[in-house]
């Protein structure tokens, strides 16, 4: 089975034919055709006959598919159209941009987000722990408000009943 380098939900730059120029957002990759479609790329206009009394009839406008060859990843770092590449990072094969040689997979990314704020995590948790005592005493003084005010409430009641 053949793989692509640039996969559903990438950004991409068309370099040859008839929308080269234009940039969009992957919809659809298909390996087995070495196919693409891209939002707002390739479009054609298709003439559509109303199918009921609801629908409406028209023209819609439908994306079509590209040939992978013709289009270049464009990196979410260096915000440029780049060649893609495949090293391994942390025991997984990812793919790189070739002219800022940064990963270009947002799961890998994401790994290393999730590594940084649990790293940042272990260090607030160290002073979080003074503060819960704090709170729960300034829960109880809320309770004992709440009381009060119920209190008061309920004497306030009687004293006008029994006028």
């Amino acid at each position: 089975m053949p793989k692509l380098k640039i996969k559903t939900g990438d950004n991409v730059k068309v370099i040859a034919g008839k929308d080269k120029g234009k940039q969009g957002k992957v919809l659809a990759a298909f390996p087995q055709e070495n196919k693409l479609i891209v939002d707002g790329v390739n479009v054609a206009v298709k003439h559509q006959k109303p199918r009921n009394a609801q629908d409406k009839g028209g023209k819609v406008n439908i994306n079509l598919k590209i040939d992978v060859s013709d289009v270049q990843l464009v990196c979410p770092s260096c915000k440029k159209p780049s060649r893609v590449g495949f090293k391994v990072v942390n025991g997984e094969k990812v793919r790189f941009c070739k002219k800022c040689k940064k990963v270009v997979d947002a799961k890998v990314s994401a790994e290393v987000k999730s590594q940084v704020k649990a790293e940042a995590k272990t260090e607030t948790t160290k002073t979080e722990k003074k503060e819960p005592a704090k709170t729960t005493a300034a829960k109880t003084s809320t309770k004992a408000t709440t009381a009060k005010t119920t209190t008061t409430k309920t004497t306030t009641k009687k004293a006008e009943q029994g006028k």
